[in-house]
């Protein structure tokens, strides 16, 4: 049997309406076509098939071909029913697959809960999460391996869109029987002698943060020690390795053994939003409902 076509479909639901009402009058009234076309019918789809599905005379019965082609025509309805189910909700934007990309600390912090909320009103969505640096995402977007992101801005690129959700805030985390724990009015400049705890050097909140150090205190006293992963910084600063200035996000609530403290001048942080390719067409209507959510819900 060939490719099943629209109109084959339609054969075949004649068909089993034949069998299922007994003859072909009953099914000519129940599907509201005359008897001739249901005759012309059963014919075409005996061409197509290149068997015969009936035995005509006083009364209709079934070949043995016939046979075997009502018991498969049934799941076959069925599939091509589901099917359509299925394709009328990803065109309405209720089902479907999503790839999204998130950079760390929003991976952790905030994406489950925009995902939970999201997967509540949409039930038969599939989710497909990556996390990476947002150069590492951004290059995933434009491989198509990804569709939408939410990270820091990333460098300007023409075939990406960027769009902003907030600036992150930069708190000051401390061991708890640290000095500087118990201080109040706290600057930059009163950071001078201390042991920082850095994330590498492409980080986005890195750079914001050397450019307030190298403006307000500038060369540090003590050597620094990079941490690959701004969700884990405050465990190192927990077991006493040193300070950071880390985002907000990242270090509230305080762990057990750390003190989360505010500096006056600090800085604002980068920008975190939506990252997608610049043309949004080839975008399924699912995934620009999950970058509407999210803009809705940091509105």
């Amino acid at each position: 049997m060939g490719g099943v076509t629209r109109l084959e479909i339609r054969l075949i639901k004649t068909f089993q309406t034949i069998v299922k009402l007994g003859n072909f009058q009953r099914a000519a009234e129940a599907l509201q076509y005359s008897q001739p076309t249901i005759t012309i019918q059963i014919k075409k789809l005996e061409e197509e098939l290149g068997v015969k599905l009936f035995e005509r005379g006083k009364t209709i019965t079934l070949t043995t071909a016939g046979r075997l082609f009502h018991e498969r025509a049934g799941s076959l309805l069925q599939e091509y029913d589901d099917l359509n189910v299925a394709l009328v909700d990803f065109i309405q934007g209720e089902t479907g697959l999503i790839r999204v990309g998130a950079s760390e600390p929003s991976a952790s912090k905030r994406l489950p809960d925009i995902l939970a909320s999201f997967t509540r009103q949409k039930t038969k969505v599939q989710t497909k999460v990556t996390i990476g640096t947002t150069k590492e995402l951004a290059g995933m977007l434009l491989e198509d391996r990804l569709d939408l992101v939410l990270c820091n801005q990333p460098d300007p690129h023409l075939e990406l869109e960027f769009y902003p959700l907030l600036k992150e805030t930069f708190k000051l985390i401390v061991p708890d029987d640290h000095p500087l724990a118990g201080r109040e009015d706290l600057h930059l400049k009163d950071l001078k002698d201390e042991k920082f705890l850095f994330t590498p050097g492409s980080c986005a909140f890195r750079i914001r943060i050397e450019e307030m150090i190298t403006k307000h205190i500038g060369k540090l006293r003590q050597s620094s020690i990079e941490v690959a992963g701004i969700t884990v910084i405050k465990y190192f600063v927990q077991s006493k390795l040193g300070i950071a200035l880390a985002p907000e996000v990242a270090v509230m609530p305080p762990i057990p053994g750390t003190v989360v403290k505010d500096v006056a001048d600090l800085m604002e942080g980068p920008s975190l939003g939506i990252l997608t390719r610049r043309n949004q067409a080839s975008m399924s209507r699912i995934s620009q409902g999950l970058v509407e959510e999210i803009k809705r819900m940091y509105a």
